[in-house]
């Protein structure tokens, strides 16, 4: 079974090295946009606030007039000042504020800037340490596995994924490719090099592909072009070669992979501890009682899934209440038609992996030879139920 798995895998392997040699970018995103997007910000510091009259205009914005202390670049030091317009329930901004400035090119006073952001750093920063040290605390070695493979994802996406697409690629096999990568350098990184963690490799693969299938047919059938929000239709503008329609399916699959993982490992989990505690079992009975873990499992992620695209998207869908849009116009507009049709296919991806994670683990399990099936604990020398090194060394403390 271990020459079987081995077999499945490495074509898939193979592919993904020659998807990444092949379509690896040869230029950087800064590069191909045409340099940075905002070459002049320099940082600043909030020191006054003043306010001023909003002029003929009416509106119920409050309007003021800005001074702040440039803290980098050649002018550090100096004072320099913007106008400002704060909604009425927005956050008014603040002295000792951390802000991004620029100036205006066109205008003639040298101390008047444009204010661009907030600086958010230190408390990005200060957050990713914290949630670095809850994870690491509770899972230990785990915990640094864990986070070793979202560093990678976030490199793939980085240095891979963005750049390839904005070369010009097909965000679908960029997507694939992309995906498949983080896929074996996550759950091998977390979980160890076991035939456990192959078989959830092989569940989220065949389910990926599932989810691929349908999101090209129903992108295409929904007729979902990828103008849906102002994001796209500017990315047309500046980028022309990305394919937006393309880009669609690729954040299908990317999005996808990010709960599938998850749900494919738990399952895989959940067939080897049943064996453990019965190793009579044969696959039938293995895959009934793990299928019956999924159901659980899933039926809270696809509440999940609606979940965080309804919290993401909340001003969007009050704009279509305030315009007094029937619910039907409101989930067949493009903007959010193509959010429901990322979220359905992939809800349909999570279930279906469900099954088939669960039906390769028992049937893995099941064909052991029997001195492997002997006893209900693993033992050092059994390399096919061996805790992983990572969860041995926490268990152990």
């Amino acid at each position: 079974m271990h020459r079987a798995l081995l077999i499945a895998i490495v074509p898939f392997v193979v592919a993904t090295i020659a998807g990444l040699v092949l379509l690896w970018p040869s230029e950087t995103p800064t590069s191909v946009l045409g340099g940075s997007v905002n070459p002049d910000r320099v940082e600043a510091t909030v020191t006054a606030i003043t306010p001023t009259n909003c002029g003929i205009v009416r509106t119920n914005n409050r309007c003021v007039q800005v001074e702040a202390r440039l803290d980098e670049g050649p002018k550090e030091g100096q004072t320099i000042s913007f106008s400002s317009q704060e909604a009425p329930q927005a956050r008014a901004m603040q002295e000792g504020d951390a802000i991004y400035v620029a100036h205006s090119p066109n205008d003639p006073d040298p101390t008047r800037y444009l204010f661009l952001d907030y600086q958010r750093g230190v408390p990005l920063l200060v957050l990713g340490i914290i949630f670095a040290v809850v994870v690491i605390g509770l899972s230990r070695l785990s915990g640094v596995a864990a986070l070793a493979g979202l560093a990678v994802s976030l490199v793939v996406l980085v240095r891979f994924v963005l750049p390839a697409i904005l070369e010009g690629s097909s965000p679908i096999a960029v997507a694939i490719v992309g995906s498949a990568t983080i896929m074996f350098a996550a759950l091998y990184l977390t979980h160890g090099v076991n035939v456990r963690t192959s078989t959830a490799v092989l569940g989220t693969l065949f389910s990926l592909l599932l989810t691929g299938l349908l999101a090209g047919y129903f992108v295409d059938l929904a007729r979902l072009t990828g103008f849906g929000s102002e994001e796209a239709l500017f990315l047309q503008i500046s980028a022309e070669q990305v394919n937006l329609e393309g880009l669609i399916l690729g954040g299908v699959i990317i999005g996808t992979l990010g709960v599938l993982d998850d749900v494919t490992i738990t399952q895989a989990s959940a067939v080897w501890e049943i064996h453990l505690a019965n190793p009579a079992l044969g696959a039938r009975q293995l895959y009934r009682s793990a299928v019956r873990i999924g159901r659980d499992h899933i039926a809270s992620t696809v509440n999940t899934l609606v979940l965080a695209y309804a919290g993401a998207s909340l001003p969007l869908l009050i704009l279509f209440t305030l315009a007094d849009f029937s619910v039907g116009d409101t989930l067949t507009s493009e903007v959010v038609a193509q959010e429901v049709v990322r979220t359905l296919v992939g809800s349909i991806g999570l279930v279906a992996s469900v099954p088939i994670t669960t039906g390769l683990a028992a049937l893995v399990v099941s064909r052991e030879p029997a001195p492997h099936r002997a006893s209900s604990q693993p033992t050092d020398t059994d390399e096919d139920y061996k805790v992983p090194r990572a969860e041995r060394a926490w268990r152990s403390d």
